[in-house]
């Protein structure tokens, strides 16, 4: 069971831990933009031969889920704690989310289908 600064011993604990702190479907939205951001900037910097625009590949991923932990879901973002496991977490939650299967994962973590929902403590 994750404390509450999020450690967690392995990633199957970390996960559900992941889902709850992204409760608010506004907070996933902004992680979204940034999941999305991030390889737009990766591929731009890539076939233009941009290279200082590498630097703004973490900025561009990382700005809008921080923004939206800060303002929206008003918590610590779980990078700070495992930095590895929320970024694959965070396409995890993205292709779930594509491929219409974000609900269940986010029920099987304990998440409310509510606009603002927060997970029960």
């Amino acid at each position: 069971m994750a404390g509450k600064q999020g450690r967690c011993a392995t990633y199957s604990e970390f996960w559900p831990f992941y889902l709850r702190e992204h409760a608010v479907p506004a907070t996933r939205v902004w992680h979204f933009i940034g999941s999305t951001a991030a390889p737009v900037v990766l591929a731009y910097a890539l076939l233009t031969q941009t290279w200082w625009a590498l630097l703004l590949v973490p900025v561009a991923g990382y700005f809008f889920a921080w923004v939206a932990h800060a303002f929206v879901e008003h918590n610590r973002p779980a990078t700070f704690t495992h930095p590895w496991w929320s970024l694959i977490s965070d396409y995890r939650m993205f292709y779930l989310f594509l491929t219409g299967r974000l609900r269940e994962e986010l029920v099987r973590a304990g998440v409310e289908d509510h606009p603002h929902a927060r997970p029960a403590e």
